[in-house]
């Protein structure tokens, strides 16, 4: 799949909310299908850990087809940054994802972050690209 093409699926709201069906993730303010660009937001609705969550992010940079970052404007995160970086080689697209955050109160959400947060996320990203993965190859 072109670069261009990972790109787009990366960033669609309408993926994001296929990949995240088991936390019933829904987009419920800003950009709530097709494609989400520079400066704009969207406020997703999802459950996770027994618990209705609602996180509202921005795309704060991009630049088409290499890279774009979202981050958290208002949210259960002290802070949360999400990276998306796209390479092409002879061999295809490769997607490569860094979030950076923390988690609030203190000593206990540090706690929470080694204990629980890190894994979270990490399965979630990766349940989440492997459905970008299969989409692209429904192409």
């Amino acid at each position: 799949m072109p670069k261009s093409e990972l790109f787009d699926l990366a960033r669609s709201i309408d993926v994001h909310k296929d990949s995240m069906a088991q936390s019933r993730e829904e987009a419920v303010d800003g950009v709530t299908s097709g494609l989400i660009s520079l400066g704009e937001e969207v406020t997703w609705r999802a459950w996770h850990f027994g618990l209705p969550l609602q996180m509202t992010s921005r795309i704060t940079e991009m630049q088409s087809p290499d890279y774009f970052v979202d981050e958290q404007v208002n949210g259960p995160f002290q802070r949360f940054r999400h990276v998306h970086e796209f390479s092409q080689d002879s061999t295809g697209t490769t997607m490569v994802d860094r979030i950076e955050f923390a988690a609030p109160f203190g000593p206990i959400g540090r706690l929470a972050e080694k204990l629980v947060l890190a894994r979270y996320l990490q399965r979630l990203i990766e349940t989440r690209n492997q459905h970008l993965a299969e989409d692209s190859t429904r192409e």
